[in-house]
């Protein structure tokens, strides 16, 4: 197999095509929105993570003002009611906002952002935002996301999970949110019109770790579990995997979850290369998966009304596309 470069985006794909169309976002405050749900309180900003934007025209240590806008119609939902395990004593502690980056997660939980009934399709996807294992960037890789995939019928459980830079470890407490997160999902899943076998896990940077991390360890549930959420499956339908760093984690095997992956051509190496042979890594192993490679593209493109005419703005469209192929959308 050979791959190219060329000016149009590389698309790497097995079993899949696709289409597009997008959204305008709405804008909403998000004070009020936040103010019945988990505390924020804004911080003072530090250097982002590579790739991700950076605060920009301000003098250093000065505040960044907070720039987080929840949908209208969103829910946030505690992915354990009485905090999460080994953060029970700080589940009070108030998050923190710099620009659209959230910090500071003791107390995991998923923001739901559902279709309208005439569009829904029944397929449900946990999206985990990116920023380095030390925020989270809600904005262009969770809640744009979540509104554009909205429109195409799919609900979004957009995740807020614990971070390294709280002294947590995105293999330990960050995989176990997102384990949590699908368990959350498919116990409400008729209440939030989701088929539960049409569950996936997806997201950016990051988040995308958490996603490949989540196809690879899961459990079927525990059937004598006191808890009737940990009864339940943490294994993810697919898996949407949107410039996920640590590539060379994603070690697929015959019956591993079907992939979707998107990224940079101007990534680093270990995205832009790193992608293309898990892609084959996923040829091998006989699972469905499909790459696209952006020409002139580089890392956290997420979903950004600006760039809306950019090649790598169609990801969400070819996304429904490869669910259609797959099978999980009829």
């Amino acid at each position: 197999m050979k791959l190219t470069r060329a000016i149009q985006p590389l698309f790497v794909c097995a079993l899949v095509v696709g289409f597009a169309t997008q959204m305008p976002i709405p804008q909403h405050a998000a004070a009020a929105q936040q103010a019945s749900q988990t505390p924020v309180t804004p911080a003072t900003p530090a250097s982002g993570p590579a790739g991700q934007p950076a605060a920009r025209g301000r003098a250093a240590g000065a505040p960044v003002p907070p720039a987080v806008i929840v949908p209208s119609g969103a829910t946030t939902v505690a992915l354990w009611p009485n905090g999460a395990p080994g953060s029970e004593a700080r589940k009070g502690e108030a998050e923190e906002i710099r620009g659209e980056q959230i910090l500071n997660v003791h107390n995991p939980s998923i923001t739901v952002l559902l279709p309208r009934k005439e569009v829904s399709t029944g397929v449900g996807l946990v999206l985990a935002p990116g920023g380095g294992h030390t925020s989270l960037y809600v904005m262009h890789e969770g809640y744009n996301a979540a509104q554009v995939l909205n429109e195409k019928g799919i609900a979004v459980f957009v995740l807020k999970n614990r971070l390294q830079s709280s002294g947590y470890k995105f293999d330990v407490e960050g995989l176990a949110d997102m384990q949590r997160a699908l368990k959350v999902v498919r116990s409400r899943a008729s209440e939030w019109g989701v088929d539960p076998t049409k569950i996936g896990a997806g997201g950016f940077s990051a988040g995308g770790e958490l996603a490949e991390l989540v196809a690879l360890r899961h459990d079927l549930g525990t059937a004598d579990a006191a808890d009737p959420v940990e009864r339940l499956s943490s294994r993810p339908d697919f898996q949407v995997l949107i410039y996920p760093g640590k590539s060379e984690l994603i070690q697929p095997v015959a019956g591993s979850p079907p992939a979707f992956m998107a990224a940079g051509n101007d990534d680093r190496p270990d995205i832009s290369i790193g992608l293309a042979e898990a892609y084959l890594r996923f040829k091998k192993a006989g699972v469905p998966a499909e790459l696209h490679m952006y020409a002139k593209v580089g890392h956290g493109f997420g979903v950004r009304p600006a760039r809306a005419g950019e090649s790598h703005a169609q990801w969400t469209a070819q996304l429904l596309s490869f669910l259609k192929q797959t099978g999980m959308i009829k």
